[in-house]
């Protein structure tokens, strides 16, 4: 019997307001002292009225036209209630029936094509507090984080892999950065995921299945809690697959809806508490915070304010840059990353036009083959020497300290042979740590290269007497034995020599073409 996933995410995001949901309580890190954060309200005494965050309404309404939500006219605030240490007021004020946002959808760029993923809502809500386990096994309260908010969304249960639900979680994160809502990093919380996973047969395969669907032609799901990364999403499904495979194929498959915890370290999920339905969370609505009417002004200003999405963009980049599609998708990661790219790109190309009008004969193409030249110059020096730096030194692209002016001149100064490859790395390592720029880092440290064949031949003379063998080597056609020459030559000269004059003094003295 052939069985097909059937994958639906729900997905929340800590909104990066400067306080919290329904108090002035600043918003804080999870570095904030335990309970420095806190007030009546989110502490959930009685007697205290909760005031809603503009903010956060204006953060989630953005959010929503992004991801082509239906944004209603009017919208409410529900408590849902449930018992847990986190939970200070008993109840959760979230939404119920009449969320921020129905049925949006988001296209995403996947292996071999474009997937369009459907949304059934979207909705604000306040976090909860966290649960700390202390070493003597106590369990500790911080209620820095009760009262944040958070943004819930819901996808359709269309989604047909794991692979999928990783690129979908992926562009979300790149969203909401462009977008400054929040920063959306799984690792500190920022962005949580649980999955629900079931398994279906093939159409032709409906009727042999043990189990009859439910009215919507699913299967009971699994929900699977504790997903911290990507890739333990991807990984959780992918196991959960292969164990509801199994009991497909034994004839007993799951006949009920049930929750399960990915344990990473051991790469398998445990059973947890049984799930609870909507009758149990018995919500009903917020009656301390009246409806909020959302005008057609308020919609259109946040429309105007919405910014060029992360995969608009790379299509803009690709189309307008000449770039590869992985480059273009690389550069277009976060927001600061593709402004400071294209702010390289300007200052390179005012480098270009003066040059233009110092050798005015130049023609038009060669101006604009020398322009294509550069740009893709430059997103290959920052996808793989600049992002190579910046993971060794655990560093993000927001903390780069080099301006767009200064990498432009590196650039530049590369593109005129004032230094070669590999001073060039060690310029740029020298630029991420210390923010100088490129001409000092090169005066102070001695490293501009040699460009005058004098200032070389006596070098390359040096070599050619120390290494005689392999002169009588290339002599008799063994050319590739030159490579080893000139990497003498460049060592001798502290990597500060250009190869292609080292090249040119070679095949002088050998009378050889190297």
């Amino acid at each position: 019997m052939k069985l097909e996933p059937v994958i639906g995410l729900e997905i929340h995001i800590q909104l990066a307001t400067a306080s919290k949901m329904f108090c002035a309580c600043a918003n804080v890190e999870t570095e904030a002292p335990a309970n420095s954060a806190v007030c009546p309200v989110c502490l959930g005494h009685p007697g205290v009225l909760p005031a809603p965050n503009q903010q956060a309404f204006n953060f989630a309404i953005r959010f929503a036209q992004s991801l082509n939500f239906e944004v209603p006219k009017l919208t409410k605030f529900d408590r849902k209630h449930y018992a847990y240490p986190d939970l200070p007021k008993g109840y959760q004020i979230s939404q119920a029936d009449l969320p921020l946002g129905k049925n949006g959808h988001l296209l995403i760029d996947v292996a071999g094509g474009t997937h369009r993923v459907q949304f059934e809502r979207i909705h604000l809500e306040e976090d909860s507090a966290k649960n700390v386990h202390a070493p003597d096994g106590k369990i500790l309260v911080d209620f820095n984080r009760a009262g944040t908010p958070l943004l819930e969304l819901v996808t359709t249960p269309s989604l047909p892999s794991p692979e999928i639900a990783k690129a979908l979680l992926i562009e979300l994160q790149k969203i909401a950065r462009h977008l400054g809502i929040s920063n959306a990093d799984m690792e500190a919380g920022h962005l949580r995921c649980d999955a629900n996973i079931s398994l279906r047969p093939s159409p032709e395969f409906f009727s042999q299945a043990p189990i009859q669907p439910n009215a919507q032609g699913f299967f009971p799901k699994t929900e699977v809690k504790n997903l911290n990364s990507f890739r333990s999403v991807e990984r959780a499904l992918k196991y959960e697959i292969q164990r509801q495979t199994k009991l497909w194929q034994t004839k007993q498959p799951p006949v009920s809806d049930s929750t399960r915890g990915w344990d990473e370290r051991r790469g398998e999920t445990t059973p947890q508490r049984e799930k609870e339905t909507s009758a149990d969370y018995r919500y009903f609505a917020e009656p301390d915070i009246p409806f909020v009417a959302l005008s057609d002004k308020y919609l259109q200003t946040n429309q105007t304010d919405l910014i060029e999405l992360p995969r608009e963009k790379a299509k803009r980049f690709k189309t307008q840059y000449q770039l590869s599609a992985n480059d273009a998708k690389l550069l277009t990661t976060d927001l600061h990353l593709a402004n400071w790219f294209e702010a390289v790109i300007s200052e390179l190309q005012k480098w270009l036009t003066s040059r233009q009008g110092q050798i005015a004969e130049m023609a038009e193409e060669d101006w604009t083959k020398a322009n294509q030249k550069l740009v893709k110059h430059a997103a290959g020096w920052i996808t793989t020497k600049l992002f190579g730096i910046l993971k060794a030194e655990q560093l993000e692209t927001r903390d780069l300290k080099i301006t767009a002016e200064d990498f432009a001149e590196f650039l530049t100064m590369l593109y005129e042979h004032q230094m070669n490859s590999t001073v060039a790395q060690v310029v740029l390592k020298e630029m991420v740590k210390t923010g100088m720029d490129p001409h000092r880092i090169l005066t102070e440290k001695d490293l501009r290269q040699l460009s005058d064949p004098k200032d070389i031949v006596g070098l390359v003379d040096q070599v050619l007497a120390e290494n005689q063998e392999i002169v009588a080597d290339i002599q008799a056609g063994k050319r590739t034995k030159a490579q080893y020459l000139i990497g003498q030559v460049m060592k001798l000269s502290k990597g500060k020599a250009d190869p292609d004059i080292i090249k040119e003094l070679l095949s002088n003295k050998l009378n050889l073409l190297i």
